[in-house]
């Protein structure tokens, strides 16, 4: 064999190992995306864990159609996986039963106004993934009370869910107060607000996004007053179950995606417009660079579709809690931008 005929079939080695190299680099820099999503796929639909019905979070309209800000992350989710936001199955649940739904796997999901915690991180072996609304349990009492402060609620009775931390948060308000404030436990929220509205109790306890929607299905809202007091933490967020990190990775990095396409100005109408942008920060959201839905085993489109099925945060939040919905300020639920506590993680 001649020194060339050698080279030839040396440097043709090389390059088949190269190839094959190359081959067995990509296949691993494109990850499955797990289990979860697999399942998903396999059955066409997201089935989506989201409130049993209360304005504002996640209620069923007069035609039986979801409406809600924890249903517009539902349909989000179902946009970036599955190409289509109308593909979720969504599945009311009450505080008692909710990570139950979750943990059994009835649920892939649950985007449910629920507070993210030790105990349901650690003892509960649930993974908490993003925090998409922060609250504070407040109280809702009626005006004819005569009272201003939660400090001057010695006796009173309130109304509340049971299955949740609002009880345990109430006792020790009281404790540090020297008084005393009961509680009447109800596992559905439409029971307590009707409770309330009927005098069975002085008023309601939730966090502060709750209120606003108890209050407005109170038949005279403007005979309620929601106390200045906010008595508790309450960050509020969404749960996957622990063991698939690929489908936490998804639905952390979606809950940022929307985000952070309010912090740039894309919205649900200027989606594709702003694919022309030269931004790298709007490209790489958009999937014209970085490959980044690839790399969590979607497809490069998965976070643009989710932006133009729903919006961008701040348009999920108006239209459910801001001046398209029940009235409330964003205050913390701001962009960290716009002295709010929302800051997501970038995409680089």
């Amino acid at each position: 064999m001649t020194k060339a005929r050698r080279t030839l079939l040396k440097t043709m080695a090389l390059l088949a190992g190269g190839v094959l190299i190359s081959t067995s680099a990509m296949a691993q820099s494109i990850p499955a995306p797990g289990p979860t999503v697999e399942a998903i796929k396999k059955r066409g639909e997201l089935n989506c864990g989201v409130d049993a019905g209360i304005p504002g979070f996640a209620f069923q309209d007069a035609s039986g159609a979801w409406k809600g800000f924890d249903v517009d992350y539902c349909k989000a989710l179902a946009a970036a996986v599955l190409g289509d936001p109308a593909k979720v199955k969504y599945v009311g649940t009450t505080a008692k039963v909710r990570f139950t739904v979750l943990q059994s796997g009835e649920i892939d999901v649950l985007v449910r106004d629920s507070t993210l915690t030790f105990a349901r991180d650690i003892d509960l072996g649930l993974t908490e993934v993003a925090v998409n609304f922060y609250a504070g349990q407040g109280f809702m009492v009626r005006k004819s009370l005569g009272v201003n402060s939660a400090a001057e609620l010695n006796g009173a009775t309130m109304c509340m869910l049971t299955g949740a931390t609002l009880e345990l948060n109430i006792a020790d308000f009281a404790r540090s107060k020297g008084t005393t404030i009961n509680s009447l436990l109800f596992e559905k929220s439409e029971e307590a607000f009707a409770a309330a509205e009927s005098g069975r109790c002085d008023g309601y306890s939730d966090d502060t996004g709750s209120l606003a929607a108890a209050r407005s299905t109170m038949k005279v809202p403007d005979d309620w007053m929601i106390l200045p007091e906010v008595i508790s933490k309450e960050p509020l967020g969404i749960h996957t179950r622990d063991g698939d990190y690929r489908w936490s990775d998804i639905v952390f990095w979606v809950d940022a995606g929307l985000k952070t396409a309010e912090e740039f100005g894309i919205t649900k109408e200027n989606v594709d417009e702003k694919k022309g942008s030269n931004d790298p920060f709007v490209r790489r959201l958009l999937g014209l660079e970085g490959d980044f839905g690839k790399k969590l085993g979607l497809d490069n489109e998965a976070f643009a579709r989710a932006i133009k099925a729903v919006g961008n945060y701040g348009q999920i939040y108006d239209a459910s809690f801001g001046p398209k919905g029940l009235g409330l300020p964003r205050g913390i639920n701001n962009l960290w931008n716009q002295g709010g506590l929302h800051y997501p993680l970038p995409f680089r």
